[in-house]
């Protein structure tokens, strides 16, 4: 198997593990109160930036602007989901 494909099978592995942390929490505590389209919400975003960041290493040459973008990727990724999760900007996609 290719490196490369490797990678993506890596990607996808992290994704299920990240979306069984709320999903083992709502288990123990009534804190977390998840419900299939958020699961399918955070998976699309992990999804998402994890391919992202993979075509970011496949098409980019120079490493340090690999680093930047991904880092940039990474960024959206986290400001998306805080403003899903608290509405720390106020809008309509908040939950709150």
């Amino acid at each position: 198997m290719q490196f490369k494909n490797v990678r993506l099978i890596v990607i996808a592995v992290l994704v299920g593990v990240v979306l069984l942390v709320p999903l083992v929490a709502m288990r123990f505590t009534d804190e977390v109160k998840w419900n299939w389209l958020d699961f399918v919400v955070a998976g699309a975003l992990l999804l998402s930036a994890g391919l992202a960041c993979e075509i970011v290493l496949r098409a980019v040459a120079k490493a340090s602007y690999r680093l930047l973008l991904c880092v940039g990727i990474l960024a959206v990724l986290i400001l998306v989901w805080a403003e899903l999760a608290v509405g720390i900007f106020g809008t309509p996609l908040a939950g709150s």
